[in-house]
């Protein structure tokens, strides 16, 4: 009964050859989420979604993609539209996990998940063009190997170059967008909002990241500190985080590293695995830690 009430409720022309396109907004800043975003339509609606003026959302001032994100929202009948938003938060807690995942691999794994979703919804897709940085070819191939029944075009610009493709950017910069705006820094209330554009080179970022840290608990949450540039001002600004040691094994005091690896590289994770510079307690009782808590 569930399956027959969600084909009803399924628009008829999911039931067409379908196309659908992804991009994304917001990879390289060091502020805010990075979104990945997907548009989708009747291949026989080309001319159609041509003539509502889509185009790289970068080429288009806000006004204008805030217009065009309208018009998306209102053709229903014709055109479907996902994003899938990944926090500063997330970002970063996966770069710098123990098992760190990168940046690509995140990419990566959010456009499968646009795509398992539309097919989710019933939706006859049978073409993918997808706006991708770095070897194409190879991203092709993994992603025709996930989903077979599907013709994969993978190109570097390929908003500028496929309406449905530019429908994705525009649905991907403007819900970024609107996630900037909106943000609450529950942190703290005196922190202030103008930001900048939120890219590393930008010197009001810059300023920003400077006057917002904490010196015990860093960054605010909007800001992805797995970055190379939150490292340096998290030595420079923060507290020094030092934690016991055991005298005979390891002299002195150990820093803890904010945000790049353990000091000594390959060395200090043989020391960490050993229980070398762990407090005695753990060490007589063999005690090692095998994961995170949380």
């Amino acid at each position: 009964m569930a399956q027959e009430a969600a084909a009803e409720e399924r628009p008829a022309w999911y039931s067409e050859p379908c196309c659908l396109g992804i991009d994304e907004a917001g990879r390289g800043p060091v502020l805010g989420p990075m979104v990945y975003a997907t548009a989708w339509a009747p291949i026989s609606k080309s001319k159609e979604l041509k003539a509502m003026g889509f185009a790289d959302s970068k080429t288009l001032n806000e006004e204008k993609r805030e217009r065009l994100y309208e018009a998306i929202q209102a053709q229903g009948s014709m055109l479907g539209y996902e994003a899938d938003v990944l926090s500063a938060a997330i970002i970063s807690g996966k770069m710098l996990s123990r098992e760190r995942v990168s940046l690509n691999a995140l990419a990566f794994e959010s456009t499968c998940k646009l795509i398992e979703g539309v097919l989710a919804r019933g939706v006859n897709l049978a073409e993918a063009y997808i706006d991708a940085l770095g070897d194409t070819t190879k991203h092709k191939e993994r992603l025709s190997q996930r989903f077979p029944g599907v013709q994969f075009t993978v190109e570097a610009k390929a908003d500028a170059t496929y309406p449905i493709v530019s429908a994705a950017s525009i649905v991907a910069k403007v819900t970024r967008d609107h996630a900037l705006r909106d943000f609450v820094l529950q942190e703290a209330a005196g922190i202030s909002t103008q930001f900048g554009s939120g890219y590393p080179a930008d010197p009001e970022t810059k300023k920003w990241l400077e006057a917002s840290i904490d010196r015990v608990f860093g960054f605010p949450s909007l800001v992805r500190f797995s970055w190379s540039t939150c490292n340096p001002l998290l030595e420079q600004h923060a507290a020094v985080v030092k934690f016991e040691a055991d005298a005979d094994d390891a002299p002195g005091q150990q820093t803890l590293n904010f945000g790049g690896r353990a000091a000594g590289g390959a060395a200090g994770a043989a020391a960490a695995s050993s229980g070398a510079g762990r407090h005695s307690y753990f060490r007589a009782r063999k005690m090692q830690r095998v994961g995170l808590a949380f």
